[in-house]
């Protein structure tokens, strides 16, 4: 078995944060969102690669060498040209071989172990199903019906959907079902797991569920976003810094080496300052604020701001700031 995480989107939902940086990259407390699947997928054993483009890969290069798994990157380098999922697969059974394959979305955090996932495997593909709790959110994601642990339907983005089980993007596809990948994509399927999955269960292939519970984030949005950093943000992280006698900090909050907490300023609980920021006489929780940012005199709450932006005078609230931008209010 190989495991392969799929890290080759543009991530168009969270432009401009992801324009020129990938999600998979992206901070959640002190850690990105890839090592937290890393380091779960680690403990298998197993030959690990992770699937990217050619427009990220000098971003994923020096990481996935620092970290002793290689890379799989498609030829493209806009989202229009995208190979998907199923054909980034495709890329890798034709550049590995075929294959028994955990296949995981780079931009998943989960709260099981992939090793309980593996002991559920038992030769048909078996996926990572959680229960939303809520019918309309259900239809944003690929809807399960079981029996037992037997997925009996399975329905992609459905209007009415038949139950509040979701598809995460954890899955094991056996040898067979990869060496039918070819067949899917020649008769014009949609290039997508969910699709795929509906596929093989109407050409009678059975597809296993692993229920679990606890947290499950796919990080598609500002506000999952942000949910992921309260979730897995427990413990304060503050590197090298400079801090005003009259700030205040509120744990837990991860603040970056060089940044400047200046003035009577208020940092957390739940908020990310990177590298070189300078905050001066504001007040930021629950936001992530990218390096080299300047604020000041403002508020930020359930706020992404990218990085080398200026913020002054202002109250930002469930905003997303692209890089480089400059706001203010007033002199």
């Amino acid at each position: 078995m190989k495991i392969l995480i799929m890290a080759g989107g543009y991530a168009t939902r969270l432009w401009p944060i992801t324009k020129d940086n990938p999600k998979a990259l992206l901070p959640v407390g002190n850690r990105v969102i890839l090592d937290y699947i890393l380091e779960n997928a680690m403990e298998l054993g197993l030959e690990t690669y992770i699937s990217t483009n050619r427009f990220f890969e000098a971003h994923f290069r020096p990481y996935a060498e620092g970290r002793g798994v290689e890379l799989i990157v498609e030829d493209t380098l806009h989202e229009e040209e995208k190979l998907g999922t199923i054909g980034a697969m495709k890329k890798a059974v034709d550049e590995l071989g075929l294959d028994d394959y955990l296949v995981i979305a780079g931009d998943n955090l989960f709260s099981f172990s992939l090793a309980d996932f593996l002991r559920a495997y038992d030769g048909r593909t078996l996926i990572a199903v959680y229960d939303v709790g809520d019918l309309n959110l259900a239809k944003r994601y690929g809807v399960v019906v079981l029996e037992g642990d037997r997925v009996i339907s399975f329905e992609e983005k459905p209007a009415q959907p038949r139950s509040t089980l979701i598809s995460t993007g954890v899955y094991v596809f056996p040898k067979a079902v990869m060496e039918r990948i070819d067949e899917y994509l020649s008769n014009g399927n949609r290039d997508s797991p969910g699709y795929f999955l509906q596929w093989l269960l109407s050409k009678g292939e059975p597809v296993k569920a692993y229920r679990f519970s606890e947290y499950w984030y796919d990080i598609g949005s500002a506000d999952s976003y942000l949910e992921a950093l309260k979730t897995l943000l427990k413990e304060s992280h503050v590197e090298e810094i400079q801090i005003s006698p009259y700030a205040k900090i509120i744990p837990p909050v991860v603040i970056k080496r060089g940044a400047k907490i200046l003035g009577r300023s208020i940092i957390g609980p739940y908020a990310y300052i990177g590298e070189g920021c300078v905050i001066e006489n504001s007040d930021i929780s629950d936001s992530i604020v990218f390096r080299n940012t300047v604020i000041r005199n403002s508020t930020i709450w359930r706020s992404i701001i990218d990085e080398k932006c200026e913020i002054r005078n202002l109250e930002l609230r469930k905003s997303l700031v692209g890089g480089h931008a400059k706001i203010q209010r007033g002199e």
